[in-house]
């Protein structure tokens, strides 16, 4: 029997070595964790009552590939969070996965402290979003935004915006800073932790940055198309409009 109090995990993953590493470190940073080697088998489990914190999955299994499982899940109206592990680096998946509905892609070459993190500020979100002590939420206004940096929820003028973890962080550091310009690498290493290779020179880091700003300003957009704070640093980065003084 589980734990009470812990958070459970379902790990899905089709390489045996794999799914056991990750689920000891999980086990031994104190969550539980359920495995299964494919796609069916975890639709199966929450068809039957299973009821997860959070769902790693990984992309390139039998039967069902990780993309396909995701857009069961949301057709289902199972709405739990998921980041995709995965060895697929290419900007394309990302993209997709971000698109059907993941909260994060984290790649399997990073360390188990990005996962780690990662999945407890997932998690702490999705428990302040269900109803936790609201008196404990920390709230930062600029201007039109509001951040709520406990559940990493945000807001623009009155309407909720839908951003996942990362993006969440991106847009915190820019409004935080706002006026300020910030780098290509200075926003991605937000993302993808210091240091972190990202493909072919300054470039790679510039595409990979381009593309998560896309989506935020996507995001923001839905809710007001006449959103324009993020700034381009032209040939450098970005920063995000400093308000006007009332």
């Amino acid at each position: 029997m589980d734990e009470p109090g812990l958070p459970l995990i379902f790990l899905v993953d089709d390489d045996d070595l794999f799914r056991e590493s990750v689920a000891q470190n999980l086990q031994d940073a104190g969550f539980v964790v359920q495995e299964f080697p494919d796609g069916p088998d975890v639709l199966q489990a929450l068809g039957a009552g299973g009821a997860p914190g959070l769902i790693l999955l990984d992309w390139k299994m039998p039967r069902m590939n990780g993309i396909e499982v995701l857009k069961q899940l949301r057709q289902d109206g199972c709405e739990l969070p998921v980041i995709f592990l995965t060895v697929l680096s290419d900007q394309i998946y990302e993209e997709a996965a971000l698109i059907g509905g993941a909260v994060d892609f984290i790649e399997k070459s990073r360390s188990f402290s990005i996962l780690k993190r990662r999945i407890e500020l997932i998690l702490g979100g999705a428990r302040a979003a269900g109803g936790a002590d609201s008196s404990r939420a920390v709230e930062t206004r600029i201007g039109d935004l509001l951040l709520d940096t406990d559940s990493a929820r945000t807001t623009w003028r009155d309407v909720e915006v839908d951003l996942t973890i990362s993006e969440f962080a991106v847009v915190r550091h820019l409004a935080e800073g706002a006026g300020r310009n910030m780098r290509y690498r200075e926003i991605y290493d937000l993302v993808r932790g210091e240091g972190f290779h990202a493909g072919s020179g300054d470039d790679g880091y510039r595409t990979n940055v381009r593309s998560i700003i896309k989506r935020i300003r996507r995001k923001f957009e839905t809710v007001d198309a006449d959103f324009d704070e993020i700034e381009n640093y032209p040939g450098l980065g970005y920063r995000w409009r400093k308000p006007v003084a009332s």
